[in-house]
């Protein structure tokens, strides 16, 4: 059976996973938070800025194709199938930033990206193939990938956490 979609309910999602996500931080100080391992060789301050990277595209694909210009690749040069050359190019965007920095863009990212869902009308948000960027489906399918996005996130900042405790003891 198919789970009952609305706004709010993706909504409470989205800020509880990045609720989640935030409580794994902390306790991480500034040096365990760019120590590379989290993913792959990606820091915490790695991950982070991935997923503000991309709460921020969102917004850019979904204001194009509301004023219907085609949306036909994930950034220049790239399409929409080559992901891991998109996550590359974030990484080395954002990979000499400082910290501070990083922590600034994924709060600005985030707020803005839940200020874009706010707005969204329920009936947009649940339209299937309105924007033919996403497919067959509708936004609110991608808005819950970006919630599992961070729960991903969380799920491997935990696990590097534990696996740095077991080398510690």
């Amino acid at each position: 059976m198919e789970q009952p979609k609305s706004k709010s309910i993706i909504t409470g999602r989205l800020q509880n996973e990045r609720q989640q996500l935030e409580q794994e931080l902390d306790g991480l100080g500034p040096q365990e938070m760019t120590l590379p391992g989290v993913v792959e060789e990606w820091s915490v301050k790695d991950v982070l800025a991935h997923l503000a990277d991309w709460e921020d595209h969102m917004s850019v694909w979904l204001e194009a194709a509301r004023r219907g210009e085609p949306v036909a690749e994930i950034e220049p040069g790239l399409t929409w199938k080559q992901f891991d050359e998109f996550n590359q190019r974030i990484y080395e965007r954002h990979r000499h930033q400082s910290l501070e920095e990083v922590f600034d863009y994924f709060h600005q990212a985030h707020q803005h990206f839940m200020e874009m869902v706010a707005a969204m009308p329920e009936d947009e948000m649940m339209a299937r193939r309105r924007y033919k960027f996403i497919g067959t489906g509708a936004i609110y399918n991608w808005l819950g990938s970006y919630a599992n996005h961070d729960r991903w996130a969380k799920t491997k900042i935990r696990s590097w956490k534990k696996k740095g405790k077991q080398l510690a003891s």
